[in-house]
């Protein structure tokens, strides 16, 4: 009998035992890195546990817990057909990197914000925000600042900060969001927006030709204009050099003649005729005048007897 009953009372001992273990197990909760335990009682919000590691609760039904993730995420905003401040549609898809702020008041504020389905409700949401913000950002920038060959002109690093920014304001006063990075991911032209982008682009490049065009003109005109003055100012100079060494040789051939004449007078009447003759006939010359009159007299005459050496001349040269 006394078996029997050490026996029982191991088996009570034994039962007891597992069922403080089960207890104990069931009242131990742990927190994981890059995860929050919010600890509800009877569905109120008691405690928010961050750090990681092992902690106590009340067993259910007393207390319960919810796991928020703590981690980055991402997601898209999906397509959406947004107008320009130019009038224009495009097409945007826009990604959001997001985290819950790991901080008690933004948890519990995302708890009761986003009920249920944490992933699925949280990504509706930020989806539907993210499409206002991108309407709204749209219409502050023209097409050419979103689409453009020209880098300089393309602001799209503005575009996604403003787009941020609205972000912010919304998800993290709502739901206690951080928005962590946006950006564009995704950028395309519907038919219409796309022919009228094309002609639009077609008339800025014409413009621009057109205007190098006249630009080229306009310096070629002034390259010309300024090439014909330096040209009449070679011309002009030249011409006043030449008009000086004409004056100076006349000058010297005045001299050379009235020095000529100075010495012998029937010489210098006799090479004169002469070169009125070389001006006057060439070879197909044909011209009959009397040989007895000036200047064709000389070819008669010959000579004048008075610029000849006469022969005592020469002997008393010789002498």
């Amino acid at each position: 009998m006394n078996m029997k009953k050490n026996t029982k009372i191991k088996r009570i001992i034994f039962a007891l035992i597992i069922i403080l273990f089960a207890i104990a197990t069931a009242c131990l909760v742990q927190v994981r890195s890059g995860q929050a335990i919010v600890i509800t009682r009877f569905g109120d919000p008691t405690r928010v546990l961050i750090t990681p590691g092992l902690n106590w609760r009340l067993p259910i039904p007393f207390e319960s817990t919810t796991a928020i993730d703590l981690r980055l995420r991402t997601t898209s905003s999906g397509l959406h057909d947004v107008g320009t401040k130019d009038g224009l549609r495009i097409i945007m898809q826009a990604y959001i990197i997001w985290q819950v702020e790991p901080n008690t008041e933004s948890i519990l504020q995302f708890l009761r914000a986003i009920p249920g389905n944490f992933d699925e409700e949280v990504t509706k949401q930020i989806r539907t925000f993210a499409g206002s913000a991108l309407e709204t950002t749209a219409s502050g920038y023209k097409l050419e600042n979103l689409v453009n060959t020209n880098i300089n002109d393309i602001q799209l690093i503005d575009f996604e900060s403003h787009l941020q920014k609205q972000l912010e304001q919304s998800l993290l006063k709502t739901y206690g969001i951080k928005i962590v990075k946006v950006g564009i991911e995704r950028l395309t032209l519907p038919s219409v927006t796309l022919n009228a982008t094309v002609e639009r682009m077609k008339a800025e490049r014409e413009t621009i030709a057109t205007e190098r065009t006249a630009e080229g003109k306009q310096q070629a005109a002034e390259i010309r204009s300024q090439a014909e003055k330096e040209a009449r100012i070679m011309v002009a100079d030249a011409n006043i050099k030449a008009a000086e060494i004409n004056a100076q040789s006349i000058a010297k051939a005045a001299a050379i003649y009235g020095d000529a004449y100075a010495k012998s007078p029937e010489l210098y009447t006799f090479l004169r005729s002469l070169d009125t003759l070389n001006n006057v006939i060439n070879t197909n010359t044909r011209i009959i005048l009397r040989t007895d009159s000036a200047p064709f007299k000389v070819l008669i005459d010959g000579p004048s007897t008075l610029f000849i050496p006469s022969k005592n001349n020469q002997g008393g040269e010789n002498e």
